[in-house]
């Protein structure tokens, strides 16, 4: 893809998600999600992009496969897309909490996002490294049903089997196309350190250094609040039959 085809794609994909957003404005919302109704709308338009993502990763290797023998310099024009779809919906997803959020509450993804744009960015404007950065976007197949998790809390469906079972996929991909993927990035990295240009090596060090802890973070938080908090609820209510 030239320059200006990446400027349309990325400058295109900023435009949709912002559409992505206002046409979810307009459909019904859940009573209890009105009390956040940002929120509720960038949840949702963060789904859709996790959605697409997903799918595109998955096809970019399933019809170009010599792309995962070779995540340097091979690429096709369609995984080239797909990472410079995947800019515009960051930079996008960035100025909406920039514009409707706190500093202290929205820190973390911000700097997420302005590691992943750096990265993206440079893969997409010197062609090389598109294969490592969809590999790097297969860990959207996780967050759709991350995001679902949040959906379900905000619509005061955090108690029902649809719950439940969402919060075993969704821990079950976490480990799978996040934790695992992460690690066998870092494995490449350090394997293909000499194929590697000292700039880009230390950038990806950096970046997959900071991915991993932030993961390994979120991931103790999700199994605290969807499993180890309800199995302490569960023994607290047989503690009070057995009382009984």
């Amino acid at each position: 893809m030239e320059f200006s085809s990446v400027i349309l794609t990325t400058g295109g994909s900023v435009g949709f998600f912002r559409l992505v957003n206002l046409g979810v404005s307009k459909l019904p919302m859940p009573e209890s999600a009105c009390r956040n109704e940002w929120k509720w709308r960038n949840i949702s338009t963060s789904v859709v992009h996790s959605l697409i993502t997903a799918v595109w990763a998955v096809l970019c290797f399933f019809l170009h496969p010599q792309m995962a023998e070779d995540l340097i310099e091979t690429h096709s024009v369609f995984s080239h897309a797909l990472v410079s779809f995947s800019i515009g919906y960051f930079i996008y997803d960035f100025f909406d909490m920039v514009l409707s959020q706190k500093l202290s509450q929205s820190w973390e993804l911000l700097f997420h996002h302005i590691v992943v744009i750096t990265c993206f960015g440079l893969s997409v404007l010197s062609c090389r490294y598109v294969g490592f950065a969809v590999v790097a976007l297969l860990v959207e197949i996780n967050s759709v049903f991350l995001h679902l998790r949040q959906i379900l809390r905000m619509a005061s469906l955090a108690t029902g089997t649809l719950y439940r079972v969402n919060s075993m996929i969704n821990l079950g991909t976490y480990v799978v196309f996040r934790i695992n993927t992460l690690a066998w990035m870092t494995r490449w990295l350090v394997l293909n350190r000499d194929k590697v240009p000292l700039l880009a090596y230390t950038l990806g060090s950096v970046g997959m250094a900071i991915m991993t802890a932030m993961n390994i973070v979120l991931f103790y938080r999700l199994l605290r609040s969807d499993f180890l908090k309800s199995s302490t609820r569960e023994a607290k209510k047989e503690k009070e039959i057995e009382k009984d």
